[in-house]
């Protein structure tokens, strides 16, 4: 990434030791690279829960599995099976790195948009750390859903990092919908507050909801949901 780009790290001092959870916003499907990049240059050899189907293709299957890449199902089940996988790798002293919004933001002008409750769910189950992070400049590098990459002039990309979310009274009692959702939002807020700071301006005062917009929650283009 070094020859690609010019990069700034901000704030990783926040990262703990032992096992933890990293949670960066989403904008474009190069910033893996870069968030994987910087936690690496910093010490840490991350692992993230990505989608089941990345896992089929024979070669890029093998590598994700060999690198211990945490494959995530839609499915209650598989999912909870990913959750368990996550679970060895934070009590092995890993990093796990999740996109709390499940895909590339669909907020026009990218800002964080609402996220699922994946994250909070393994925080509240582990007891791990969540460290936000937000990142910007990438996406000039490779804008969201483009397939074309923008080299020249170099891009300058600025990666963030915060304090570990206050989730402690919420670790306590059942994880019902309510402590769940509540969990995401501290999440997403500390995401956005870290994203403003980069950008230099406010954030929108709500966040971007895909299903208010007639918008898939997931995939790669913003097509309309099937009815």
């Amino acid at each position: 990434m070094n020859g690609l780009i010019g990069r700034s790290w901000k704030g990783f001092e926040n990262l703990p030791q032992g096992g933890y959870i990293v949670c960066p916003n989403h904008l474009t499907e190069i910033d893996p690279l870069v968030v994987g990049h910087a936690i690496y240059s910093n010490g840490r050899l991350p692992r993230w829960l990505a989608k089941e189907s990345l896992f089929k293709p024979p070669v890029l299957g093998w590598f994700l599995r060999t690198t211990g890449q945490v494959p995530v199902s839609r499915s209650s089940a598989s999912a909870a099976e990913s959750l368990k996988q996550a679970q060895k790798v934070l009590d092995a002293g890993g990093v796990i790195v999740i996109y709390p919004e499940g895909t590339l933001t669909r907020d026009p002008n990218l800002w964080p948009m609402i996220g699922r409750t994946g994250a909070a769910r393994l925080a509240l189950q582990t007891g791990a750390p969540v460290v936000p992070m937000a990142h910007w400049g990438d996406q000039e590098l490779l804008p969201r859903y483009s397939k074309k990459m923008y080299l020249f002039p170099r891009k300058h990309v600025t990666v963030s990092v915060g304090t570990p979310v206050n989730l402690d009274d919420l670790r306590e009692g059942p994880r019902t919908r309510t402590v769940l959702q509540e969990a995401t939002n501290r999440i997403m807020d500390a995401i956005t507050g870290l994203q403003a700071e980069l950008r230099e301006e406010e954030p929108p005062a709500k966040r971007w909801d895909p299903s208010e917009h007639g918008q898939a929650q997931t995939g790669r283009s913003f097509e309309k949901p099937d009815n």
